[in-house]
């Protein structure tokens, strides 16, 4: 009796790329590790910027790890995943974008030599996972909670996770000052909101870092204006704002209607209802006791003039960004209609408004906003792109300060919870047996990248610092870490190297997830006409012969 082989039979378009197997996991492992050897000169206090050069010209000078790997054009699927994980970490803590990745490359790293050795991805995986989960409590273990401190001892909390966050970035010298830039922004807004959206960041360069200012309420650089405008108030106690979102012009009265007329005066009688129409807009807006007035849309030279005539200040083509944050600042309404403006209820007001010059603009600024609490900071900086890079600083601060305020529990940074949590794991590897032992022992190792990279970036000898920290942590050190400034190691506690435990957990978390999910793949199919395609390519697979008389 003879068997007949069943054919395969392949469903796939031609040309499609098919890879798998053990071979095509190293090659997703390489492809992030490049992605590592790209970011890790960027780590720490002494790391380098990269100038990156998009395909339009635009330079941008960074050492933000989300913004590398946003600007790089990463076309690899696997070395997607640690973009991906990059933006993860800058949505949800603000920083550590850069150690993310780090780790994740690290812990693929080490399990490599495993699979080329034929171990199965699914016994590695398994061993990551309890590895994160020992970690992670390892780290809830170790945290301080600053939960009953006092105003001022949290105050100094804050400022000393802000220089943290600080010491890697472009402005690590001025830290002192853009520290309590930074705090002072991230406590004015409502601590059970804390919404850094309100916190309206202004560009202006010239000047020096430290002239930077902080407004405790909503500054924009003036609009675009008529004349007129000179002859308007620029200080007012208390005012009345109105927000409108309606055009203040005469242009804005015409319409693309027909009109057929016999006589001279009626073609005067429309130009006069024209006027009437705006001049009824204009007269019911002071008829509302407003001193200030902002509008989305243009206000016109007519409008402008009136307004100065009546000692009333007005903007015009103000953004919508600007205008949404004030109406939320000053109360109100922004109206569409001034046909029924209730000044109790659709007038906003605040304790002073004033047009200030700043370097070589000019600003209008509400202090003393009533209702959400808002405010702005004003950068300056010698040159467009160094205050890009001080923005890109100070968000990763604004964030850092924000996570701290909500969960107050810390752990000693530079390097000294990743020794820590490297010494546990080993320890803990002891107890285990099999392959599990040989995957935990792995991903130890994998956490020492953090205070290596550290070290090499500051151009210290990397072996010597961390057998030193290996015998502290030995003895008991628990919060030993590496002291840049004196080239040496030291109690990061004490030294105020501080970060916030819950950054720790969720680069652990992202990074192993990530790593998991490349371990998890071993096969890549890639159709190279898919955009051209209506539909998804189909997996590939074994099917029967078809029937005879199909």
């Amino acid at each position: 009796m003879s068997y007949r082989q069943t054919p395969t039979i392949v469903v796939l378009k031609e040309g499609t790329d098919a890879s798998q197997g053990r071979g095509q996991i190293i090659s997703n492992i390489n492809a992030c590790l490049a992605i590592q050897d790209t970011l890790k000169t960027t780590l720490g206090p002494f790391g380098s910027d990269l100038l990156l050069v998009g395909g339009d010209g635009k330079t941008t000078i960074t050492n933000d790890g989300a913004t590398i790997l946003k600007k790089l054009d990463v076309v690899h699927p696997a070395a997607k995943i640690l973009v991906d994980i990059s933006r993860s970490q800058d949505c949800e803590i603000g920083d550590g974008t850069t150690s993310v990745c780090l780790l994740a490359s690290e812990i693929l790293k080490h399990c490599k030599p495993y699979i080329e050795e034929g171990m199965s991805s699914n016994s590695i995986v398994k061993g990551l996972r309890d590895s994160v989960h020992l970690a992670v409590q390892k780290i809830k273990e170790l945290e301080i909670n600053l939960d009953e401190k006092s105003v001022d001892d949290e105050y100094d909390m804050l400022i000393k996770c802000a220089l943290t966050a600080m010491n890697s970035k472009i402005i690590q010298q001025n830290g002192e000052f853009y520290s309590k830039l930074v705090v002072d922004s991230v406590l004015t807004l409502d601590r059970d909101d804390l919404d850094e959206n309100l916190i309206g960041i202004k560009k202006l360069p010239g000047g020096a870092m430290e002239e930077s200012l902080f407004i405790q309420g909503v500054a924009f650089k003036k609009t675009f204006s008529y004349a007129g405008f000179e002859q308007q108030p620029k200080t007012f106690q208390n005012p009345k704002i109105l927000n409108l979102n309606v055009e203040l012009e005469l242009k804005a009265e015409k319409d693309n209607a027909e009109v057929r007329i016999n006589k001279v005066e009626d073609y005067q009688k429309i130009v006069d209802a024209e006027w009437e129409i705006i001049m009824d807009k204009l007269n019911k807006i002071v008829e509302s006791g407003c001193n200030v007035v902002l509008s989305k849309l243009p206000i016109g030279d007519l409008a402008t003039q009136f307004f100065a005539d009546r000692g009333i200040f007005c903007a015009g083509r103000v953004s919508s960004d600007d205008l949404e944050r004030t109406h939320k600042a000053v109360g109100g309404s922004i109206l569409t209609s001034v046909n029924d403006i209730k000044p109790e209820h659709d007038l906003g007001t605040c304790e002073k408004f004033e047009e200030l010059q700043i370097g070589g603009e000019r600003y209008n600024i509400f202090n003393g906003c009533p209702l959400t609490k808002t405010c702005t900071l004003i950068l300056r900086g010698g040159s467009i792109k160094i205050i890009d890079e001080i923005e890109r600083s100070l968000h990763d601060a604004i964030m850092i300060v924000k996570r701290a305020l909500k969960n107050k529990q810390i752990v000693a940074g530079g390097g000294a919870i990743e020794m820590e949590l490297s010494k546990y794991l080993r320890d803990y590897s002891h107890q285990v047996k099999g392959k599990k032992q040989l995957i935990i022992q792995s991903y130890a190792r994998a956490l020492e990248i953090i205070p290596r990279q550290l070290c090499e970036n500051a151009g210290l000898d990397s072996i010597e610092l961390l057998n030193k920290l290996r015998s502290l942590h030995a003895n008991g050190e628990i919060y030993a870490g590496l002291d840049l400034d004196s080239d040496n190691v030291a109690n990061n506690l004490e030294k105020f190297v501080w970060e916030p435990s819950v950054v720790k957990i969720n680069a652990l978390q992202s990074a192993t997830e990530a790593a998991i999910l490349v371990l998890s793949v071993d096969e890549t199919i890639q159709n190279k006409d898919s955009e051209q395609a209506s539909a998804a390519p189909v997996p590939r697979g074994r099917g029967m012969p078809m029937p005879a008389g199909m």
